[in-house]
């Protein structure tokens, strides 16, 4: 019997940090390549949808695609996000290819550099979830891979397949540390 305690002490601690590791994740903006554009009438809310639809942590990194030429990327305030005033930003990007990590929980609120595409909703808002939450909760997006950029998957998806290798490595070492104890 004290052994099966010495096994479940080791053993359980190594299962919670395998579950509760977190791991930084590209994530492409509204799910597909052209989506930080101005939108149309039928889908004037499509980035806000998205992103309450889908699962942050921090240590995400938000992936925005755009032409630098007509538009950009400005990190605000909720009272500037409300106003669409990009007069005073946290952040401005103006890359193509703008990259940006979700370094704290919290709301982030992101406009376009253009009050016109702001007022006509280019703007989100992404809730990012603290650790202690993200435990809890069903798994994210799985993470971009390759040097292509790929769509977030539905929030629906299952843990990845280095995840699943090492929780087998673990049941199994935990099974043999439990013959040897007995």
């Amino acid at each position: 019997m004290a052994s099966v305690r010495v096994v479940t002490f080791l053993f359980v601690p190594l299962l919670f940090l395998l579950f509760t590791s977190s791991e930084c994740r590209e994530i492409l903006v509204g799910g597909k390549h052209d989506s930080w554009r101005l939108p149309s009438s039928h889908d004037n809310d499509s980035l806000n949808q998205w992103a309450r639809r889908t699962r942050f942590k921090v240590g995400d990194v938000l992936v925005f695609q755009y032409d630098s030429k007509i538009d950009s990327v400005l990190e605000v305030t909720k009272r500037d996000y409300q106003l669409c005033n990009p007069s005073n930003p946290i952040l401005e990007y103006k890359e193509n290819l703008t990259k940006i990590e979700l370094d704290h929980s919290g709301p982030f609120y992101f406009i376009s550099g253009s009050v016109k595409r702001c007022k006509k909703a280019q703007r989100m808002v992404v809730d990012v979830l603290s650790q202690d939450h993200w435990a809890a909760l069903a798994p994210a997006p799985v993470p971009i891979s390759g040097p292509g950029l790929a769509p977030a998957p539905a929030p629906h998806a299952g843990a990845n397949e280095l995840e699943s290798g090492v929780l087998a490595l673990l049941v199994g070492l935990g099974t043999l540390v439990g013959l040897v104890l007995i």
